[in-house]
């Protein structure tokens, strides 16, 4: 399964195209099943439906977790890291993780939760948040993890979507030198969630919280009461493991499923070979188990593999920007997977808070979320690797569930700024804006993959057609990715951005629609316009056109409290950072909002607008270009 050299990729990857199904069984032979499946995969990207390993069945826990006992019991599968740099640390080894999985199984099942039920996780990064999706996978239960940082409104739409029966949640959460009341986020969002049958309470910062016994449930006082073994449900292959909700260009966001035995063969595959892991390595992921790299790259692939993770519950700055410089000396991190947006954050923060530390561990740097900039590149690859460890600059989605385009650590070639190449089976094409494929290369073009991996999405929960529309019927036959990409003299794939209506910031997808539809739900706004512009920091910032007949001229209290209401609809991570009050917005004769337009003056460029005749009312574009904040 562990390519070792650049012949070895070429020769994976030329059978991975030529062999797929003859490949594909090979990998999947390398893991525990309860029957062998009876075809490697079925698909279709017409009428769009995908199976692989179709009748087999399996528990993704037992290869996670089970299988490991025999030979690595005492090993350690999860050293926690307090937010607090002089708080004792957790050391969690396979068995403990086994036992505490086990006994929150348990209690999941006296709540009555069955195969197929869905469960809301709402955590901090606290090992109490991987237990429970692991509990949830053993029963059969479907988790869906919602990042603790997302508002009410948007946690109660996200459990009204897909019906959970059960939220596990926390008293606070500690983020940084702030205190966060998460349980009164759940209080507010579940008064319209009538599925919700109980709440699995974990006190992680002892904040007085509305305690309604009998549907409240302590988690302390539930969990540690149960028994330490949990049979594991025997799942089929194509059953539903979880439900990550991600932003599109409409305004709701969309339930990605993934499924059992596609996923677990491809994201342990891709966690070994992209990071090249070895035996005693020390991996961290910085990512919360709220975003798909958490799923995938802190909980299941690196358990796959039998590997050693570090979970950290803090930011990168507290309680100076030097925290994640000393956690890797104080562990003798091997592996450090992170986003450009950190990157970029504590290159700002100066090297003075780099120099203290020796760094002297690491072996692998990792980059995830959205394309890391040379600049950003550079800084990383000199201060933090020393020039010494090859940067894995990997490109994937929450819909493909395992990392598509990268180089392999030390075995292929890696450039600044690109992706680099394919995984083994995965098969990207370029196409113009009719789909005609762009052949050959220094070519650009929008980017397309034309065979399915295992890991690919199946479903967006309930809706079936709308996972069609979104990714199968742009190009016939493709799976779109909505991302443009270049592709350099010798083969390597550069992500350009998004093409839809969709912004990365700070590595997290947030759709235009959504943003504009919580801006407009102000008292004093008719409309407004939203898109993305370069930030030095965040990669995207939010740049929002406003409409506010009341409001002459730009208003800081009409500011105000827009970021206001976007953060508690959405998030804080989808507030504007910039917000122009407008008298109107660039509309064709049709009414569209010529977003083109409001790009070019958000990014500055204003000289290059080209043809504006044939809008509605062409001088608004001259008042806007003047108001520019």
């Amino acid at each position: 399964m562990r390519i070792r050299s650049f012949q070895e990729y070429e020769t994976a990857y030329k059978k991975s195209v030529e062999q797929p199904e003859n490949f594909w069984n090979d990998i999947a032979e390398n893991f525990t099943w309860y029957k062998k499946w009876d075809k490697v995969v079925d698909w279709d990207f017409k009428d769009y439906k995908v199976k692989w390993f179709e009748g087999a069945s399996l528990n993704i826990t037992e290869n996670c977790i089970d299988r490991h006992l025999p030979h690595k019991a005492n090993d350690i599968a999860f050293i926690w890291e307090s937010n607090f740099d002089n708080a004792p640390n957790r050391k969690i080894t396979y068995q403990q993780l086994h036992d505490e999985v086990c006994k929150t199984a348990n209690a999941l099942k006296k709540l009555g939760v069955k195969k197929g039920d869905r469960v809301c996780i709402y955590l901090p990064m606290v090992p109490q948040a991987v237990y429970s999706m692991l509990a949830c996978a053993r029963i059969g239960a479907i988790h869906s993890v919602v990042f603790a940082g997302f508002s009410a409104a948007s946690l109660a739409g996200r459990i009204q979507d897909c019906e959970c029966k059960i939220i596990i949640c926390s008293d606070g959460s500690y983020r940084g030198d702030k205190i966060l009341n998460l349980k009164n986020v759940v209080d507010e969002a579940i008064e319209t969630c009538p599925s919700i049958t109980n709440t699995i309470v974990l006190k992680v910062t002892n904040e007085l919280v509305d305690f309604k016994v009998g549907f409240d449930i302590w988690w302390n006082d539930l969990v540690p009461t149960c028994d330490n073994f949990c049979k594991p449900e025997i799942m089929d292959s194509e059953d539903e493991l979880f439900i990550l909700y991600t932003s599109g260009s409409t305004g709701k966001p969309k339930g990605v499923v993934h499924t059992c035995g596609g996923y677990m063969v491809y994201t342990a595959y891709t966690f070994v070979n992209v990071f090249q892991y070895d035996a005693n390595d020390i991996y961290w992921c910085t990512a919360d188990v709220g975003w798909i790299t958490g799923h995938s790259y802190i909980t299941y692939g690196p358990l796959l593999a039998g590997a050693t993770s570090i979970i950290y519950e803090g930011v990168p700055v507290f309680p100076d920007s030097g925290r994640f410089w000393k956690i890797i000396d104080k562990y003798k991190v091997t592996h450090f997977y992170t986003a450009p947006t950190a990157i970029r954050a504590l290159e700002a923060c100066g090297i003075e808070f780099v120099t203290p530390y020796h760094l002297s561990s690491l072996k692998v740097l990792g980059s995830v979320g959205e394309p890391i900039n040379i600049e950003a590149w550079q800084w990383y690859n000199k201060n933090i690797g020393k020039e010494k460890c090859p940067i894995v600059d990997t490109w994937w989605q929450t819909e493909t569930g395992g990392i598509l385009i990268s180089s392999l650590a030390g075995v292929t070639p890696q450039k600044p700024s690109y992706a680099t190449l394919p995984l083994p089976g995965v098969q990207p094409i370029l196409v113009d804006d009719k789909g005609n494929e762009i052949i050959g290369n220094n070519v650009e073009g929008n980017l397309c993959i034309k065979y399915p991996w295992p890991s690919i999405i199946r479903t967006t929960f309930g809706d079936h057609d709308r996972c069609k529309q979104t990714y199968f019927t742009t190009y016939p036959n493709l799976y779109f990715t909505g991302d443009g990409c270049k592709r350099d003299e010798t083969g390597n794939y550069r992500i350009t951005g998004r093409v839809d209506d969709v912004m990365n910031i700070s590595g997290h997808r947030i759709g235009t629609a959504e943003v504009e539809s919580a801006i407009n739900s102000h008292a004093d706004v008719v409309e407004s316009a939203v898109v993305g512009y370069p930030h030095d920091i965040k990669g995207q910032g939010i740049y929002a056109f406003v409409i506010a007949p009341s409001i002459t001229k730009n208003n800081s209290t009409l500011t105000t409290e827009i970021i206001s209401v976007v953060s508690k609809l959405i998030s804080p991570i989808a507030k504007p950072d910039k917000i122009q009050i407008v008298s109107g917005l660039p509309k064709t004769r049709s009414g569209k909002i010529m977003r083109r337009i409001l790009r070019k003056i958000a990014e500055g460029d204003v000289n290059n607008l080209g043809d504006i005749s044939t809008l509605l009312d062409p001088n608004v574009v001259e008042e806007i270009k003047k108001g520019r904040v």
